[in-house]
């Protein structure tokens, strides 16, 4: 089974393509671009470059999964518009996952885990792990000394040094990740592409406009 993995949830450019076979995911190709300004741009090239890499046509995937966060507003909606673009296009499931989950699956540590990325505001999205990398709470967006650390020795993500216990990798969602945490869902009907925002974008549409004129006025 061929993957097409992407997610711009974080800094983070992430295209790639992976094979999923009856082992673990294998990444075939990947890019990864850290730039917090360009992920309109990078993108799809990167997904390009990705599958000339791998002698591979886009609609030889068998399924797309996408990080859906949490993250960002701008920068999160590139890789999921992109992804749904592709799932029409090449008539191909798209499976969102959360990108914390991605991080976690990845994660070089044994035990109870927490993965943090950055929410920007001081803040951070973070979410808990079990020994499994099952998620046991989260996501959630706080400042970092509001994080429960305490029954947690270990730390991944973009932000895990601001929770002051062991930082381990990976900082961001990669395409073995986002298809490994994916993996249980690939067979099934996808669930709805729904980003993971956490909280309202800062540029809202203006509300009605009051009238300048006071009672009585003309």
């Amino acid at each position: 089974m061929l993957v097409i993995a992407l997610d711009t949830s974080t800094p983070a450019v992430t295209a790639g393509l992976v094979a999923l076979d009856d082992g673990s995911p294998r990444v075939l190709t990947e890019r990864v671009t850290v730039n917090t300004r360009a992920h309109g741009e990078l993108l799809m090239p990167q997904l390009v470059d990705v599958m000339t890499e791998a002698g591979r046509e886009l609609a030889d995937a068998d399924a797309i999964v996408v990080g859906a966060g949490p993250g960002p507003f701008t920068g999160l909606r590139v890789g999921m518009a992109t992804a749904a673009a592709l799932g029409q296009a090449c008539g191909r499931p798209v499976h969102p996952v959360c990108s914390l989950d991605a991080i976690a699956a990845q994660a070089a540590a044994e035990g109870p885990l927490l993965v943090a990325t950055d929410a920007r505001r001081k803040e951070v999205y973070w979410a808990a792990y079990d020994a499994a990398r099952t998620r046991i709470d989260g996501p959630h967006v706080q400042r970092p000394t509001a994080v429960p650390t305490g029954d947690f020795g270990v730390a991944a993500g973009e932000m895990a040094e601001a929770l002051g216990i062991e930082v381990v990798g990976p900082r961001y969602p990669t395409p073995v990740g986002l298809v490994a945490a994916a993996r249980a869902v690939l067979q099934s009907e996808p669930a709805p592409l729904v980003p993971l925002y956490l909280r309202r974008p800062d540029a809202e549409a203006p509300g009605k406009r009051k009238s300048v004129l006071t009672r009585g006025g003309r």
